[in-house]
């Protein structure tokens, strides 16, 4: 499978899982397979709890906004991804994390807001720079395990100043990487992974990604960035398809649209754009508040993974 087939896999699934699991948001375990009891039987991207059939959240617009930013700026340019969410969480989006709109909102500028509001908080590692962070994880894949960590770091780290945050959207870079280029089993490599992880953060993650770790172990809800993880691996390690893995991960409950994008991206490069299914595309819409009313479709979403692909740089 080429490169730019699982690339737009993980583009496009991340959001897809988004828009499927937006509407069981906070929702109990199992309603999306009590909803749709029948694999394949239609109606899942079915809208509710203010969304729209097939709409997106703010886990993907902020994923776009990464994106062209990094295709526009031609390489990471961190004050330019700042000022694009500002300029989007000024726009009353439908959601928006209450950590990442009062860093967004403070006033402060692009290389303190989120430092300040976790000297203030004290708790700052909840995963909204992980549900954001496929489209850069393709755009940095090509140059290699040390960058592509290092800019998901600088990237998760403009709003949230807890460093779990930024290492578990390290090691999420990292998986994306060895998805793109074809690893069956990316967790394989896990210990040279986590060579990398800063050590007061290395342990949490080594037992959430665990092959003998489930999400009913999990210490914390899901909406925090090391179970969110782990449980978006585990829906794909223990099912055999794109979509029982997206079903998986709605199923836990919780925060389901971001554990169902973090599922989709890796889902999406494992098993490629072919293995989504066309009623989950075919509706799937990205409106992006603030920015003159566009909104993003299936065509869309295919070109800019294909640009990120050509466009990968360090």
């Amino acid at each position: 499978m080429e490169c730019i087939q699982r690339a737009a896999g993980a583009v496009v699934g991340s959001a897809v899982g988004d828009a499927l699991g937006g509407p069981f948001e906070f929702g109990p375990q199992g309603a999306f397979s009590a909803r749709f009891p029948t694999p394949g039987g239609g109606g899942e991207m079915c809208g509710g709890g203010g969304w729209d059939r097939g709409e997106a959240t703010d886990d993907t617009q902020m994923a776009v906004l990464v994106a062209e930013s990094l295709l526009e700026q031609k390489g990471l340019d961190l004050p330019d991804i700042f000022a694009r969410f500002q300029r989007w969480a000024a726009s009353e989006p439908k959601d928006i994390g209450l950590q990442t709109e009062d860093v967004l909102t403070n006033g402060m500028p692009w290389d303190l807001a989120a430092a300040i509001h976790f000297q203030v908080n004290r708790r700052a590692a909840g995963n909204g720079s992980l549900m954001r962070a496929t489209t850069s994880a393709v755009y940095f894949a090509a140059a290699g395990r040390q960058a592509t960590m290092d800019a998901a770091r600088r990237i998760a780290a403009l709003t949230h100043g807890d460093r779990a945050a930024w290492e578990g959207t390290a090691i999420f870079h990292e998986l994306v990487r060895l998805l793109l280029d074809g690893h069956t089993d990316p967790l394989t490599t896990l210990d040279d992974i986590l060579a990398l992880v800063h050590p007061d953060h290395r342990g949490r993650y080594a037992t959430v990604l665990s092959p003998d770790w489930h999400p009913d172990q999990a210490t914390e809800f899901n909406g925090a960035v090391w179970p969110c993880l782990g449980s978006a691996v585990w829906a794909l390690r223990t099912t055999t398809s794109f979509e029982d893995a997206l079903c998986a991960a709605i199923d836990l409950g919780g925060d389901t649209d971001t554990v169902a994008a973090v599922t989709g991206a890796m889902a999406g490069a494992y098993y490629g754009l072919d293995a989504i299914p066309a009623r989950w595309t075919e509706p799937l819409h990205v409106p992006l508040p603030g920015f003159g009313g566009r909104v993003l479709r299936l065509a869309d979403l295919l070109h800019l993974a294909n640009c990120l692909v050509k466009e990968c740089r360090y």
